[in-house]
């Protein structure tokens, strides 16, 4: 499967830029996985909107599901002109009714619920989830296809549960949001040390940081996981495309 990422800021983007979002692919099937600020845009860099398969929400907070409604829109374009048919499914938790209920729009986009207690087929892959420390309810996510795994945080502070949950997985997508341990436990993020020793126990053959902070140098956020992580580590940029 081939990931690229489309936005790695979290909070908001700056010039140019986009908040949470991933281009995954496998074949001919391709999934976005969260849709936020400036993705829509960007993504089209890569595949048109005609040919996209589904989108995957780990919550719904703005930095991850800003640009869903451009991007109902735009299936509501592309089918009016002939380019779709069907529904074009996006997945998310119903945790929050509201929030869940927006993702169907007149007939062009339908919800699609997701939970930790049942895994999920999604085009090629299997899906699993786990739920995360952070404000509002998120999902972590584990595709699996074959014997290759990616496992992507999403928003969450340290949890011993995600180290299982990310166990031996090919490549840690992991949110490395905040420099301080206290900032990070009040706002429910980690830091580039909490990313780098959840990818040294978790066995993760490599790691990618995310969800990155407008303030801080990315040689520092990768200096910093790597204090506590001897495997591979690459800071996620528009455009880098990685292949498990």
């Amino acid at each position: 499967m081939k990931l690229t990422v489309i936005g790695h800021w979290g909070a908001f983007p700056p010039a140019n830029g986009a908040t949470s979002s991933y281009l995954l692919e496998e074949g001919d099937f391709s999934l976005l996985i969260d849709c936020g600020s400036g993705c829509l845009s960007s993504l089209q860099n890569y595949i048109p909107l005609q040919r996209l398969d589904a989108l995957i929400v780990s919550h719904y907070h703005h930095d991850h599901k800003a640009d869903i409604g451009c991007l109902q829109y735009g299936m509501l374009i592309q089918s009016q002109l002939g380019h779709r048919t069907g529904t074009f499914p996006i997945y998310g938790h119903s945790q929050d009714a509201d929030e869940f209920s927006s993702l169907t729009f007149r007939g062009y986009t339908e919800g699609h619920a997701i939970s930790p207690e049942q895994h999920t087929v999604i085009g090629p892959w299997e899906v699993s989830f786990c739920p995360t420390t952070h404000p509002a309810y998120c999902l972590a996510m584990r595709f699996t296809i074959g014997d290759k795994s990616l496992v992507y945080t999403a928003d969450t502070h340290w949890t011993d549960d995600l180290v299982d949950f990310a166990r031996h997985c090919d490549l840690l997508l992991c949110e490395a949001s905040v420099l301080d341990d206290n900032v990070a436990q009040s706002s429910g993020h980690m830091t580039p040390e909490m990313a780098g020793q959840l990818a040294s126990q978790s066995g993760a053959a490599s790691l990618v940081l995310t969800h990155l902070p407008q303030y801080a140098p990315g040689e520092v956020l990768v200096e910093r996981a790597r204090q506590v992580y001897s495997g591979s580590i690459q800071l996620a940029s528009s455009g880098l495309q990685l292949e498990l």
